[in-house]
């Protein structure tokens, strides 16, 4: 199944309607507070076309998120959801050098905009867990773009290439 844009439907009997519903109400928390952010993790994966269970939500959020105080110290900012009704959110974020994550995040009100596939696998690449290089196969046998992903990688991160180049040998042995 070859998906073109993210489709949130497809997440439906995959993953249980308590997440869900967390999902939609941690978005529109995100939204009164001002907070741009882009749902990414394991709903984003599915939304892309590799529906798969979940037991928390994930979203990519910008710097306003967050309150920064003398020494270093960083805080939510009072409010941003961290749970919903049992179901952990969790909130990711740009590191340094890393500032081409957030200049595309979308302003508030665009409540469940899904990470673009390439910052999605961006973020599944950088990660050290197996189940995250999993996730970047099957979205690639799934018909994520390989040479926009690719492209997207060599100007922003291209010390990841070596790394999508294996997952996508890797989709292709498996197909």
């Amino acid at each position: 199944m070859k998906t073109v844009n993210p489709d949130l439907s497809l997440l439906e009997g995959a993953v249980s309607p308590t997440v869900l519903t967390a999902m939609r109400a941690a978005a529109a928390q995100l939204d009164r507070l001002g907070v741009r952010h882009w749902l990414v993790g394991g709903l984003a994966v599915g939304a892309h076309g590799f529906p798969r269970a979940t037991k928390d939500v994930d979203f990519f959020v910008g710097d306003e998120a967050f309150e920064h105080h003398a020494g270093g110290l960083v805080t939510m900012k009072p409010g941003v959801p961290i749970q919903v009704a049992g179901v952990i959110v969790d909130h990711l974020s740009a590191q340094a050098g890393e500032e081409f994550l957030t200049v595309d995040l979308p302003a508030p009100g665009n409540s469940l905009a899904v990470a673009p596939i390439e910052v999605l696998i961006y973020l599944k690449l950088k990660s050290p867990r197996l189940k995250d290089r999993a996730d970047v196969v099957e979205l690639l046998k799934a018909g994520a773009d390989l040479p926009r992903c690719r492209a997207w990688l060599e100007r922003n991160a291209p010390s990841m290439v070596a790394s999508l180049d294996d997952a996508a040998a890797t989709a292709a042995s498996e197909e």
